[in-house]
């Protein structure tokens, strides 16, 4: 029998005979990892652990520590809930079941919602299905006796969905007394899911459109050992405490008014003092690294939009049109196309090369109803956007100082851990190959020049150009993307951009999209999480409250705010006539870092006595020596006394 030859990720390699299964392999490697093993990624593209490798291949064993890993056995178990559902109410209409960050959902299409008891039911069906330890098999059926036959079953949603699809065969995956439709892999058996829990149900409409049904979308999650499900279980405790609607509700920090319009936000004088601290010192340190700062309306003649390819591919993003002087005008829901504009409004040596300009801009963009979630999904928003031009000499030199800076940005705020990506050339992709690799290689270099960590998803870059994705990891661990580096070959040629080289000649630069916070909603959400409202020194939006004991000594309060606020202090006197126990049980509540009381003791002697947030008493000082204190923890972070 032939041989072939399998890499493994570590670069070594072995021989096996022809058609030997992922399984196969797994089990020669170790019996662990056989135990473990999921699925299989073979030369990039993934399949079930038992299907055959016929050629030399770069192979990986996917277990559930693996991201990808992790898909598979929650599209898995999105499969078993939907036969649990079939089975616990019969008629339902199945739609889709795809895994997502943690977990998966399906939607279904039934008469009513979902009710608690329900999901109980449904997780002990479940339950049921796993025990059988049935396996999964995948058959292959061409489109056209597919289609037949999910019409037979009036299966209307699968029909459409396969009316949509261009291959000529189709898969199914089967277990138990049940079929999908799925391009898969899928886990080998029911019986490695050890622990599940439904979570949640919504209402989703079909293919997010506000015309279509409404269907009922359930949540669930499931883990290969019952820890990993107690642990997920504790997480989400913490994570409700920390939920930033709740907090920014708690905290007045901003909030969504029906008279207003759902995805638009306000902002609350507490959380507009947060976010001005954010934006003052995102200025200054853009100012110091030699950023130049620019300004661009809200809204362009709807030309400007198509010359940009806006109209073409985002359309349904954008409000508008709006009619002004019988000429079409539209909200941007980007700042590119102005920047160019500006760009264009004078002729450029490479002398002037590289430029930065960066911009608060905000934008608008549609999103479904059913996705807005407090600052993290909205309708109008404000991005920390750059635009750099570069000469493509100094492309490399210029991603390592802007990838050096944009950590610098994150960990100001306290972000230490980061998921990187690395997005190459996709099949359909616009401009040289050549430039595309220079692209690509300069990314990689500023990635390994500053000591990161990053994967790469091949074919993964938009069909502009390739890019960096940073994600920030919170409190809790969990993913939440802010900042990209993108390439951009349409832009530049779509406006004509260039400036003068050394030899006389017109050439073309680079153009860099960037983003380092993503948007200043999203942003402030993610850290309302990350602290659990509890901002460091320099962000809260009172620093010090100063808690009179009686009513004799607000006078004296007073005087120790006003010593603050001249050292740019932000203080407040809690005046009420209120016991100091009721008075400090707020601030405490209010999640504000220090609080200063002063009574007889403290006014005749000069002095405060200083309780911190969440660890009480701290000794009495004077007032100069507690400035001192508070001007030292928040030493380059956007707080300088005078």
């Amino acid at each position: 029998m032939s041989q072939l030859q399998v890499t493994f990720p570590d670069g070594s390699s072995r021989a096996y005979e022809a058609g030997t299964t992922g399984y196969d392999i797994a089990r020669s490697l170790s019996p662990r990892l056989a135990k473990e093993a999921i699925a299989v990624k073979v030369d990039g593209v993934m399949a079930d652990l038992h299907a055959p490798v016929n050629g030399s291949s770069s192979v990986q064993i996917l277990t559930f520590g693996d991201p990808e890993g992790r898909e598979v056995f929650w599209h898995s178990s999105s499969h078993i809930m939907a036969q649990a559902v079939q089975e616990v109410f019969p008629g339902v209409k199945l739609a889709i079941g795809p895994p997502i960050a943690e977990g998966w959902y399906y939607d279904f299409d039934v008469q009513k919602p979902f009710s608690p008891e329900d999901l109980i039911r449904i997780e002990e069906k479940m339950a049921e299905i796993v025990k059988e330890d049935a396996t999964f098999k995948c058959e292959v059926m061409s489109r056209k006796d597919a289609i037949e036959h999910y019409r037979k079953l009036g299966a209307s949603y699968k029909v459409e969905l396969l009316e949509d699809i261009a291959d000529d065969e189709v898969s199914f995956y089967y277990h138990s007394r049940f079929e999908d439709l799925c391009r898969g892999p899928h886990i080998p058996r029911t019986g490695i899911i050890k622990a599940i829990k439904l979570t949640a149900t919504s209402g989703a409409y079909w293919r997010g459109d506000e015309n279509r049904t409404m269907l009922q979308r359930i949540y669930g999650v499931s883990y290969p050992k019952k820890a990993m499900l107690e642990d997920y279980l504790r997480r989400m405790e913490e994570a409700k405490k920390r939920d930033h609607r709740v907090l920014g509700k708690q905290l007045e920090l901003f909030t969504i008014s029906k008279d207003v319009g759902p995805g638009l936000i306000l902002w609350l004088p507490k959380g507009a003092r947060v976010r001005n601290e954010i934006e003052n010192f995102w200025r200054e340190e853009h100012f110091k690294s030699g950023y130049e700062l620019v300004v661009s309306p809200h809204i362009a003649l709807r030309e400007l939009w198509h010359q940009s390819g806006h109209t073409d591919f985002y359309a349904e993003d954008m409000y508008g049109p709006i009619e002004v002087d019988g000429r079409q005008y539209q909200l941007k829901p980007m700042n590119c196309p102005f920047h160019i504009a500006m760009y264009k409004s004078r002729l450029w040596s490479y002398r002037d090369l590289p430029l930065r300009w960066a911009e608060l801009g905000t934008v608008y963009r549609y999103e479904q109803g059913d996705v807005l979630h407090g600052l993290m999904r909205v309708r109008g928003f404000t991005q920390d956007d750059a635009h750099h031009f570069v000469a493509k000499e100094n492309m490399e030199q210029e991603l390592v100082w802007l990838l050096d800076f944009c950590i610098h940005i994150l960990s100001s705020f306290g972000f230490s851990d980061y998921d990187i990506f690395l997005s190459t050339m996709p099949e359909k992709a616009i401009g040289e190959v050549e430039d595309w690799r220079r692209a690509e290689n300069g990314l990689r270099k500023a990635l390994e020049k500053a000591g990161l960590k990053y994967d790469v998803d091949e074919g993964g870059g938009a069909f502009y150009g390739p890019k960096i994705d940073i994600k920030i990891k919170d409190a809790l661990g969990r993913s939440w993307q802010c900042s990209t580096i993108q390439f951009d070959f349409s832009l530049p040629e779509r406006f004509d951009v260039y400036y003068i080289d050394s030899d006389g000649q017109q050439k073309r630069p680079y153009m860099i999209h960037r983003a380092l916070l993503g948007s200043i909603e999203r942003f402030f959400g993610v850290l309302i999480e990350h602290y659990a409202g509890n901002f460091p020194l320099w962000l809260a939006p009172v620093q010090v409250k100063v808690l009179p004991i009686t009513d004799n000594h607000i006078e004296y309060a007073d005087t120790v705010v006003d010593r603050l606020k001249q050292k740019n202090i932000r203080a407040v006197v809690d005046n009420r006539s209120e016991k100091i126990g009721a008075k400090i049980r707020d601030a405490e509540l209010s999640k504000v870092p220090y609080m200063f009381i002063v009574g007889a003791k403290e006014k005749d002697a000069g002095t405060i006595s200083i309780r911190k947030h969440g660890e009480g008493d701290q000794g009495a000082t004077t007032v100069e020596e507690a400035i001192e204190r508070l001007l030292d923890e928040t030493a380059g972070k956007g707080l300088e006394g005078k």
